[in-house]
């Protein structure tokens, strides 16, 4: 797995977002289906045209709610984004953090999952560092995220 350590000031991030359990991988095939929705509706498209920040592309940000809801986590679609909230859109502040930042290759949704596994099954339990309890980021260039070379990170917040 090839990563990088970088930090980060707070952002902001603007979007939409849905909950989903985590209860016998739900959010596995859910999450995918989100995603086939925002390409057909054109949310994507205006998301991509949103990016103004320093990160270059779609986000799937991660908020575990485990601690406080059992097996639920909420999940956006969205972009860093300087700048009023769009009509129709949320905006979540991501704070300042150190990041691991994983590169992804390969189509979605499998090249993802994999390296999300990969991760707490192998990174972590290897290394001095863990999880902030903060958002997550999921990095999507543009391009297809259904081609066999298509590009993308995971950004895992560290203490």
């Amino acid at each position: 797995m090839k990563y990088k350590i970088i930090e980060r000031e707070c952002f902001q991030v603007v979007g939409i977002k849905r909950v989903f359990s985590c209860a016998n991988g739900e959010n596995l095939t859910e999450i995918p289906k989100m995603w086939t929705d925002v390409h057909q509706d054109g949310t994507n498209e205006l998301l991509f045209k949103l990016n103004n920040g320093d990160i270059n592309g779609v986000l799937g940000v991660c908020v575990d709610k485990r601690s406080t809801q059992t097996q639920l986590m909420d999940y956006w679609i969205a972009t860093e984004h300087t700048g009023a909230t769009p009509d129709g859109l949320m905006n979540l502040e991501i704070p300042a953090s150190k990041w691991a930042v994983f590169e992804v290759h390969g189509a979605m949704p499998d090249a993802i999952q994999k390296v999300w596994k990969q991760i707490y099954t192998e990174w972590f339990p290897s290394s001095h560092y863990k999880h902030a309890g903060t958002p997550d980021l999921e990095v999507y260039s543009a391009g297809d995220p259904w081609s066999a070379d298509y590009y993308s990170e995971i950004w895992i917040p560290l203490i």
